[in-house]
């Protein structure tokens, strides 16, 4: 029996691994991939969007349970506006409890992301920062319950409410403003104090132009996820109703009332999309030209 060289084996396995680096390269370089990125994409946009513009149709159908978009009517919209009384003042709270979420977490990301990149060891900070992202909402909105509740003795209302979607939303707009602020160059800063300049004006005129973006991404998203949590508001809501329970309070208990949801949704749609496009040009489009 023929006995191997003492480096065959190696050399074996090293053309084994050449062999799979090709084959990965080869696979890599198909035509086919690039077709195959722009149909996927093309895909998700059509998952994305067709059921808003179905939505969007079905509010005007006669029988919108029925899929069927004819007949079409505003009857349901006539409905929604006689029952102003109703929805008005749950909309209203949440538009102002997503305002104030906005700008807590606008401030609070901005001092916590300039500082994390700045410690020693971000790791421990930026972990226990992000935690909440990963706990389900119910346990989440259990364990504050209990909490306020049980162990504070408190009374619920739209401050805890506001609690809960301060931390669900402050973890995603931190993580905004840190993709900027990890990569600020902090020698600008140095070279702003060697001038002269005290801390408020190296921050207003430095720090903020280019942590902009993050901010008011940092805004944006906490009114978003605001305006639209109801699993940690329903433990938190106390006596208080807004949007999302409103909706899903009328969806559960009266199928009547699901065509004037979709009227109420629409609506919705119909305002936050023009004002969040309007947002992303003023922030990506006219700021940066400046």
């Amino acid at each position: 029996m023929t006995e191997l060289a003492p480096g065959s084996s190696i050399t074996t396995h090293g053309k084994i691994g050449h062999g799979g680096a090709l084959s990965w390269r080869r696979i890599a370089a198909w035509t086919v991939w690039p077709s195959t990125a722009k149909w996927l994409g093309l895909i998700v946009i059509i998952l994305m969007y067709i059921p808003l513009v179905w939505l969007a149709v079905m509010s005007f159908s006669d029988r919108p349970l029925s899929g069927i978009p004819y007949p079409l009517t505003t009857e349901h919209y006539r409905e929604l506006l006689g029952e102003f009384n109703k929805w008005g003042e749950p909309l209203y709270e949440s538009v102002i409890l997503g305002l104030i979420v906005a700008v807590v977490c606008m401030i609070v990301a901005t001092a916590v992301g300039r500082a994390i990149p700045r410690l020693r060891k971000p790791g421990g900070v930026l972990l226990v920062a992000l935690i909440p992202l990963f706990v389900p909402g119910l346990t989440m909105g259990a364990a504050l319950f209990i909490f306020i509740r049980s162990f504070l003795e408190l009374r619920l209302g739209l401050w805890s409410i506001f609690i809960g979607h301060l931390v669900w939303a402050l973890p995603f707009s931190l993580l905004l403003v840190l993709i900027i602020a990890v990569r600020f160059d902090h020698r600008l800063l140095e070279a702003a104090e060697d001038l002269g300049a005290k801390k408020w004006r190296r921050f207003w005129n430095i720090e903020f132009p280019i942590l902009r973006p993050g901010i008011i991404g940092a805004g944006i998203f906490g009114f978003l996820l605001s305006f639209n949590e109801l699993l940690r508001s329903i433990f938190l809501r106390g006596s208080e109703t807004t949007m999302p329970i409103y909706n899903w309070t009328m969806t559960a208990s009266h199928q009547s009332q699901v065509p004037i949801i979709f009227s109420l949704s629409t609506i919705i749609l119909a305002v936050t999309l023009p004002v969040l496009g309007g947002f992303f040009w003023l922030l990506f489009a006219k700021l940066d030209r400046s």
